[in-house]
């Protein structure tokens, strides 16, 4: 490198211009610099700093509404679950009373068919008393009838002891085919 800078000029002072400060260039760089700074903080920190505020809040406003969504979702939901306690308290409440209505109606079909059991029973009794006492009577009749029939045949002659048990076995054999 030193051969460069002695083949480049040769003098010292050749050498010193280029190294050498002046006053000029630096107020020039520096308000150059100014420059650049003040279009950078104009043009691009300002809009960049505006979009990112937009974009902040804009997820600000989403995660609000994303926190609302979930209480909201969360509220719905217990309401959905009160709802489906409240239902099921009542759908027992109903079933419940309705096995009370289907026994009470079951008790009241059990003792109108008892009723209706012992008004047929005591129809049935009281037609077999009657009837009893029917075929008693005309037993009675009948008999009766014979009674006279017998006693009219014995007036009519003379019985003997012979005809007195022809007579009475002739009356039991007509008893018995008697309608």
């Amino acid at each position: 490198m030193l051969n460069f800078i002695s083949e480049a000029g040769g003098s010292a002072q050749e050498t010193l211009a280029l190294v050498s400060i002046d006053p000029g260039t630096i107020i020039f760089t520096l308000i150059n610099t100014l420059i650049i700074f003040l279009i950078f903080r104009f043009f691009l920190y300002k809009p960049v700093c505006g979009i990112l505020d937009k974009r902040k809040e804009m997820a600000a406003a989403e995660i609000a509404e994303a926190k609302a969504a979930k209480e909201s979702a969360a509220k719905a939901e217990q309401e959905y679950l009160d709802r489906l306690a409240d239902a099921k308290t009542e759908a027992a409440e109903i079933v419940k009373q309705a096995t009370a209505r289907a026994q009470a109606r079951e008790e009241e079909i059990v003792a109108e068919a008892n009723k209706q059991a012992q008004s047929i029973r005591a129809k049935a009794e009281s037609d077999i008393e009657r009837d009893k006492k029917r075929a008693i009577n005309e037993i009675k009749d009948e008999i009766s009838e014979m009674v006279v029939l017998a006693a009219t045949k014995v007036v009519e002659r003379e019985i003997s002891e012979k005809d007195n048990e022809e007579i009475i076995s002739g009356f039991l054999a007509n008893v018995g085919t008697a309608d």
